[in-house]
């Protein structure tokens, strides 16, 4: 069973391409989003079950985007930090944040995203439907 993503980017081709790519894997990309205010907007109306989203959003920090869509909903889709930079780069910044992991955009994939969610403790109801 696909389960539903909303996309979090400020670059309109990455994510045409990065839709294509997850829905040619077998998800279901519900919505794209290039900023904050678009994507908890989303997220509150397509209520997707993972959110990947940009650690730059142009002026906009992608770390205060994952903290808001965990104060916007408690019980809410985890949150997948994804950026063209260096895990390395933000090691700290993604430790503090309330998202489930981080991946780099070019090893995304239907299977890393399931990865992530399956390996973090709190996995939970959401790992029976990947």
């Amino acid at each position: 069973m696909a389960f539903r993503v909303l996309i979090v980017d400020d670059n309109r081709s990455f994510l045409e391409a990065a839709r294509d790519l997850l829905e040619r894997e077998g998800l279901r990309v519900v919505g794209v989003a290039a900023t904050s205010a678009e994507a908890l907007q989303q997220a509150e109306e397509l209520q997707p079950e993972v959110v990947l989203v940009d650690i730059r959003l142009g002026g906009e920090s992608g770390f205060d985007l994952a903290r808001r869509l965990a104060e916007q909903q408690r019980e809410g889709p985890p949150v997948i930090l994804i950026s063209t930079y260096s895990e390395a780069d933000f090691l700290d910044l993604i430790a503090e944040s309330p998202a489930r992991g981080f991946l780099p955009k070019p090893g995304l994939s239907a299977d890393a995203i399931r990865r992530i969610v399956d390996d973090h403790p709190s996995g939970g109801p959401l790992d029976a439907r990947l």
